[in-house]
Order: structure tokens, then sequence, then C-alpha cells
């Protein structure tokens, strides 16, 4: 009989969905701009404005896993 998988706790945190919600709101107004300072135009794909979110978590201090790095996919 294989061994039950221990029911694990949240990987993101409460804040942490409504930041990313709040970014996909502000993606769909319009108003969600990606770069440094907004600079870089407007988002206008869904993944960016997760992404933001997740980043904008990260920066609170909120629970996100560490983003993945680019170095591990190109091995």
């Amino acid at each position: 009989m294989p061994a039950k998988k221990k029911s694990s706790s949240r990987r993101y945190s409460k804040g942490a969905s409504k930041t990313v919600a709040s970014a996909v709101r502000r993606k769909k107004s319009g108003t969600l701009r990606s770069g440094k300072g907004g600079k870089g135009g407007k988002v206008k794909s869904r993944k960016q404005a997760i992404a933001i979110g997740l980043s904008e978590a990260r920066q609170k201090g909120q629970k996100v896993p560490s983003k993945k790095s680019s170095r591990s996919k190109a091995a």
C-alpha cells in the first residue's frame, strides 16, 4: 500500500493572492504598466500581469515561492 501524501500548506499566502488579483484587475482596466516606474508601456498579457503581481507580493514580504532562475532552464 503506497504511503499517503501529507497535506501540504499553502504555496502562496492569501495576501499574495490579493496582490495578484489586484494586478490582474489593473491590467483589465488598462492601468498596469511594466518596467521601472511604469516606463515599459502597457501590459497586454495575462501571464505578465500575474508575474508583476507575484513580484509585488515578494517586495511586500508575502509568502510567495522564490523566482525560478533562468540558468536551470539552459541545462
